[in-house]
């Protein structure tokens, strides 16, 4: 079953809630892989080996995938971790309600999306800050790894989901320049936006980019939208009226007369973001709203298994 379809995501219990299952879900999934590379990777669990004590076993994985895996007790920091997430009005879309009645926009994807990974990165003993931006940076923490940091980043969290204002414009490349220029120590930064930066400041988000690279940081742009409508531009056969909703400027049209247009002129800014991104050694990962977060989490074990190599 679909997590939004029996949890509502507007408390901040639900949300640790929401976030606990979504991790869960995903461990279970590397449990049941035949490919064990994540698996033994992870540090909450290693594969038991025979002889061992079985005090350590644990036993609710073991009933879930007929596989028995121990526990590991590891204190150290492996990695830092800054999340970066992008509050801009953009995110607000789509506008609609599931079926449920329910709303789902890339904010609320970014939200759960952020604090999945923060529950994934506490389990692995790892560091992690969190940063909200839109015009301006709005919060900004250092990275750390207690149990209190982690119930302090999803108040903010919370915070974000409650106060969604309209007309909140974007300035990634500002903001990236000012984080880079915050993290002291090497650190994995992690980027949750649509990107929807205005054309004369694309090639300053790139240089942004950059310096976070320059700054001997690796990058990880998820790159959130809702493929469908975003990308794909389909939409039914009749006049719509769309609205910006960072500046609240209105286009009424139909969706024929522009789709060939439009979709040659996505393809052509997420060809060039991913060309960027592969020049400067960025991972850009496609994070469609309806796709899950699969890719998400499992972006960030392989980049940890790269940056420990």
């Amino acid at each position: 079953m679909d997590i939004f379809e029996s949890n509502d995501i507007r408390s901040l219990n639900n949300l640790e809630l929401l976030a606990n299952q979504v991790v869960e879900g995903f461990i279970i999934g590397l449990h049941k892989s035949p490919f064990h590379g994540f698996s033994v990777e992870f540090a909450e669990h290693r594969l038991y080996n025979q002889g061992e004590s079985t005090k350590d076993i644990d036993w609710k994985v073991f009933a879930r995938t007929d596989k028995l895996f121990s526990k590991r007790f590891e204190e150290e920091t492996n990695l830092r971790c800054q999340i970066v997430l992008d509050t801009s009005s953009s995110m607000y879309f789509p506008e609609m309600e599931r079926s449920n009645g329910m709303p789902f926009n890339k904010l609320q994807f970014s939200i759960l999306g952020a604090a999945s990974m923060m529950n994934l990165l506490r389990r692995q003993r790892d560091a992690f800050g969190l940063t909200l931006f839109d015009q301006h940076i709005g919060q900004h923490t250092p990275a750390k790894s207690s149990v209190a940091h982690y119930k302090l980043l999803l108040t903010y969290l919370d915070k974000v989901y409650q106060d969604q204002q309209q007309g909140k414009k974007t300035s990634a490349a500002q903001s990236l320049h000012q984080i880079a220029d915050s993290i002291h120590r090497r650190s994995l930064v992690m980027i949750f936006s649509d990107m929807f930066e205005s054309e004369e400041n694309i090639q300053d988000l790139f240089g942004a980019l950059q310096h976070l690279k320059h700054n001997k940081h690796e990058v990880i742009v998820f790159h959130v939208h809702d493929r469908d409508k975003e990308v794909e531009f389909n939409y039914d056969n009749r006049p719509y009226l769309f609205i910006d909703l960072e500046t609240g400027e209105k286009l009424r049209l139909q969706p024929k007369d522009v789709t060939q247009s439009y979709r040659q002129h996505m393809d052509k800014f997420i060809y060039d973001i991913k060309m960027k991104c592969l020049q400067y050694q960025i991972d850009f990962v496609e994070a469609d709203i309806h796709a899950g977060y699969g890719p998400v989490l499992s972006s960030y074990l392989v980049k940890r298994a790269r940056m420990r190599t």
